[in-house]
């Protein structure tokens, strides 16, 4: 059930609230006229997410002024009663359920009202109402029941979005797919300094690297701005999590990153900052009151299934990792200590939960909604081994056990999807990556960035170095866009969705590959890969100099 620009973007009549935990008040009559709050609140749009058979979570944040210095996005300290509607129908001629909550200056004036009583596995409209003024029409789903049978689905994932970089244009061609949901893998924004790739001036955007909760709303505000992102919250229900440029580049636990230098070394200094990123996080996602942050933590890592076919489990590899071995997590040779047992990308509680959670679902595809790569990924094409100890090469024990924990437990159809790298992959994942001759017990696709990197390419000098040196990598591309996956009982089709520029607007969106991994069968299947549409002679040489890999399988 597909949707215009132009219907997404429609105004009616209503709206929905959560009071500080985020949880809506049920109500039964129409919208009461209040005074207006003195500017359009609903610049930021709407959305929804965290979908369940009988319900989601709505979200929205009043900011009149999003970029207003102070953090506040022009909006008084004085608490804002926020009003909801959802509907069968766009038109709101058959309203299911209103309500109503309260917008505080605690949490940014946002609102993430929990709607429960809805019908598995079918479409609803929303929209909330502040003062006067009505929001953007929003479209979101419920999952189908537990064990229901379905016979297919589609969805999509992204991450990596630097509002400076270029144009969020991938995300128009994403509302117009034909998806049951989004999932996006982090780096929703960046907290460094600002620059601007947009080709305009941008007087009043935050200088500075983010550090304060101040800092955090100013970038989250600049990047929910955007009208292509906010036009595909609006379309479906987003499953969020986070990476590291919510906080800090490459932050591990409670040490800082790469970033500001005394925040690197004073923990309770960073884990002030991290509460100050995690609560920004969520007065901008459609997140529920479980994922409402304690000062420094958030609970992140959950799963949602999807009838008899699929369970999605998304993971938290920053909260709760040890320290990146050898270093900040940069390219090494060498390095013993990446293999040491007692260290951890997930984490003790969370690495249990995982596994108990996939021996026990009886869906036909799991996935993992990952951040970082799983697959091995050396950066010599020659004899000596060079690895980033940011990703999951940093922590073999880990990857060990969880893949040799698949394998051993008859995981049935494991898929990985990842984000960070700003670049497309598919990859198969074996059970140890130091022994070839090793199983392969899943598959892995990384999606590009919607607009880190900026422009991109269909082939580069990392890629054929990964080509060469991977041979369990079998596909790269370095142009910019998200992954469309299709699901059935029978297998999972992931395309590699990519547009030709992100540094000025409008450009068009193509398929540059397709890849299968088949039920029962781990490890990926090429389904197609022509040469890039949109790039010309230069692809086609690339992709005869190695831009794929067939696989084996």
């Amino acid at each position: 059930m597909a949707m215009s620009r132009r219907q997404l973007l429609r105004f009616g009549a209503a709206g929905s609230a959560a009071v500080l935990a985020g949880t809506g008040v049920a109500a039964g009559s129409r919208f009461t006229r209040t005074r207006p709050l003195g500017g359009y609140p609903f610049r930021l749009g709407v959305a929804s997410g965290d979908p369940l058979p009988d319900g989601i979570v709505l979200w929205t944040r009043l900011a009149p002024d999003p970029l207003a210095p102070d953090g506040h996005a022009g909006m008084a300290n004085a608490p804002v009663t926020v009003e909801y509607e959802v509907a069968h129908d766009e038109a709101f001629t058959r309203v299911v359920t209103r309500g109503s909550a309260t917008a505080t200056r605690e949490l940014g004036h946002s609102v993430h009202p929990e709607i429960t009583g809805l019908e598995p596995d079918r479409w609803y409209f929303y929209r909330f109402r502040a003062g006067a003024d009505i929001s953007p029409i929003g479209r979101t789903r419920t999952a189908p029941a537990a064990g229901q049978a379905m016979a297919r689905m589609r969805f999509a994932f992204a991450s990596c979005q630097s509002w400076s970089s270029g144009y969020f244009t991938a995300y128009d061609h994403m509302a117009r797919e034909d998806l049951n949901l989004v999932v996006h893998l982090g780096d929703y924004i960046y907290e460094r300094a600002w620059t601007n790739g947009r080709g305009q001036p941008d007087e009043e955007a935050p200088t500075g690297e983010a550090v304060d909760l101040r800092g955090y709303r100013l970038r989250y505000s600049q990047a929910k701005s955007d009208d292509s992102l906010m036009t595909a919250h609006a379309a479906f229900p987003w499953l969020v999590t986070m990476d590291d440029h919510e906080v800090d580049n490459n932050w591990a636990g409670d040490t800082g990153g790469i970033g500001v230098d005394v925040y690197r070394y004073l923990s309770p200094i960073f884990r002030r900052r991290r509460a100050a990123a995690f609560q920004a996080l969520y007065e901008h996602q459609p997140l529920r009151i479980a994922q409402m942050p304690s000062g420094p933590n958030m609970l992140l890592h959950r799963r949602y299934g999807f009838g008899d076919l699929v369970d999605f489990t998304l993971l938290d590899t920053r909260q709760y990792r040890s320290k990146q071995a050898c270093g900040d997590g940069s390219l090494v040779s060498g390095c013993d200590d990446r293999y040491a047992d007692d260290r951890t990308i997930l984490g003790a509680r969370q690495r249990d939960w995982l596994l108990d959670g996939l021996t026990s679902s009886p869906a036909r595809w799991q996935i993992l909604g990952n951040q970082v790569a799983m697959a091995r990924s050396d950066y010599d094409p020659g004899p000596a081994v060079r690895l980033g100890t940011d990703a999951w090469d940093g922590y073999v024990a880990d990857r060990n056990t969880l893949l040799g924990a698949a394998a051993d437990r008859d995981v049935r159809n494991l898929v990985v999807i990842t984000g960070d790298r700003h670049h497309n992959y598919a990859a198969d994942l074996r059970r140890e990556f130091d022994d070839l001759e090793s199983a392969v017990v899943a598959a892995e696709f990384t999606g590009t960035s919607i607009s880190s990197g900026g422009d991109g390419a269909d082939m580069n000098d990392t890629g054929r170095t990964l080509l060469a040196a991977n041979p369990d990598v079998k596909f790269f591309n370095s142009q910019r866009g998200y992954v469309r996956v299709t699901l059935d009982h029978e297998r999972l089709h992931s395309d590699f969705r990519v547009v030709p520029y992100i540094r000025r607007p409008g450009a068009p969106i193509a398929t540059r590959a397709g890849y299968v991994v088949r039920d029962g069968v781990p490890g990926v299947v090429e389904a197609w890969s022509p040469a890039a549409p949109d790039s010309g002679a230069a692809a086609d040489s690339a992709n005869r100099a190695g831009g794929v890999r067939g696989s084996g399988n």
